[in-house]
């Protein structure tokens, strides 16, 4: 496929402006050049949001972000980290860090488990998206995608038993143009590849970093108009939790209820759900059992987790406890909320720019000893295109895994909390997201806790 009408001289795309045919006589390249800017000008990064979101965004006051200063700022992200740790490119497989190189996006969950997308970005030369077949269209609207080629699959499903082979194919056409751009004993980052992949880049003399190390840090620290995003996907995620509010009644089944927050997520403009846990009454201790046909009955609790990827591609990561039917909690449902709010609060008030990560661990509200047992994986984590670095445990789980770092502004974390005796019947889920600031912390999501169990409505 032709590929000048990419790049950073291609003129500035117009939403649903198509442009003027060449003619059915008109050559394969004007054919193609036409079929790329008509695709461009329709396609759903440069649509926007439609109706509903646009209007529930108005009604809050929440201003669109500048999309080519995010996708300025997340390029010059990937540089700077390239340059901390003395790299010349990074080759991106992971879908979510091709998005955030390219604001392209295409079968997102698919492509998780089917690697046939993939991006270069050099330190000094261009940015080179790989993608699915006849899919080059999809990265037209980001003028800072220098060029965009046809994708080596070299996964089983379609490759077969020539895995090797292609394996090799997707190695040499990436390394002559790393030798090309960054010289031929480049150092460079390589974020999720299987070991025949990285066997072919290393037998052309590359050196290979850890690419998801350079990546997360990359991620983690957002800039005003990625905030902007956010805060409308966050938005977006609470219009519909307050539709599975209203319409939660006894009878319905969790599957009934769940659906609700993808339907609402899905005509907002969001993107998919990572996970599938909301649970009731007795499936909400322990944690993580995912949605089932289980019928909620009155007076039982409800929990989930958002998960949600939504507009922007900006992930909502809240949790929220109901309580099912119009009567009142009892005293052991609202002794497991409370528990969960004072948690959350009390450790909402540890963020600042600065902090560091084993301070939030072993300085943090912990639980009693009756629900140790049943302690969430984590106090603290980040949250940007999914859950990011850092992830901050327990201080009885910091040997296994914990490790330190600091708070900087600009990044989004979320405080967690599950409160569930060991053994016991029921349990609570809260969560919280919070934009760190120079000065402290700035709460992103605004969903009220529930009075009912807080004990504030009879």
């Amino acid at each position: 496929m032709n590929t000048e009408h990419f790049g950073r001289h291609r003129r500035k795309i117009m939403p649903a402006i198509l442009p003027d045919h060449p003619g059915e006589t008109a050559g394969y390249e004007a054919l193609s050049a036409y079929a790329t800017e008509k695709a461009s000008a329709l396609n759903r990064h440069v649509l926007g949001y439609g109706e509903l979101a646009e209007a529930e965004w108005s009604a809050l006051g929440l201003a669109a972000p500048d999309l080519e200063r995010v996708r300025e700022y997340r390029l010059q992200r990937i540089r700077q980290q390239l340059t901390a740790f003395d790299l010349s490119a990074a080759i991106l497989c992971d879908p979510l860090n091709v998005r955030y190189a390219t604001d392209s996006t295409n079968m997102q969950v698919w492509s998780t488990h089917n690697a046939v997308r993939y991006a270069l970005v050099t330190l000094d030369g261009p940015v080179v998206a790989f993608d699915f077949h006849n899919c080059e269209h999809l990265s037209a609207h980001n003028y800072l995608v220098d060029e965009v080629r046809h994708g080596v699959p070299w996964f089983y499903f379609e490759s077969g038993p020539r895995s090797a082979e292609l394996a090799q194919k997707w190695a040499d056409e990436l390394a002559d143009l790393i030798h090309a751009y960054c010289g031929p004993k480049a150092r460079i980052a390589v974020d999720k590849c299987r070991r025949e992949g990285i066997a072919a880049l290393q037998g052309h003399g590359l050196t290979l970093h850890d690419g998801e190390e350079v990546m997360e840090l990359a991620r983690s620290v957002k800039c005003p108009d990625e905030i902007k995003a956010m805060r409308r996907s966050i938005a977006a995620c609470e219009a519909a939790m307050r539709e599975m509010e209203d319409a939660l009644k006894p009878g319905m089944t969790e599957w009934d209820l769940w659906a609700l927050l993808h339907a609402g997520n899905i005509r907002r403009g969001g993107e998919w759900i990572e996970t599938h846990l909301l649970s009731s009454g007795p499936r909400t201790n322990p944690w993580f059992q995912e949605a089932s046909a289980r019928e909620i009955q009155a007076g039982e609790l409800v929990a989930f987790d958002t998960d949600l990827v939504g507009p922007y591609g900006m992930c909502c990561d809240i949790s929220r406890t109901w309580l099912c039917g119009d009567g009142q909690p009892t005293n052991e449902q609202r002794s497991l909320y409370q528990m969960a709010v004072d948690q959350i609060e009390a450790n909402i008030e540890m963020l600042a720019p600065g902090r560091r990560f084993f301070d939030l661990s072993h300085s943090a509200k912990n639980l009693p000893d009756a629900y140790q047992a049943n302690r969430y994986s984590v106090l603290f984590h980040g949250v940007g295109l999914c859950d990011e670095y850092p992830a901050v445990p327990y201080p009885a789980d910091w040997a296994n895994g914990g490790y330190d770092g600091v708070l900087d502004p600009g990044m989004v974390v979320c405080v967690e909390s599950y409160v569930g005796r060991n053994g016991g019947h029921e349990g609570v889920k809260l969560e919280e997201q919070l934009l760190i600031t120079e000065t402290g912390y700035e709460r992103l999501n605004t969903y009220p806790y529930d009075d009912r169990l807080l004990g504030r409505q009879s």
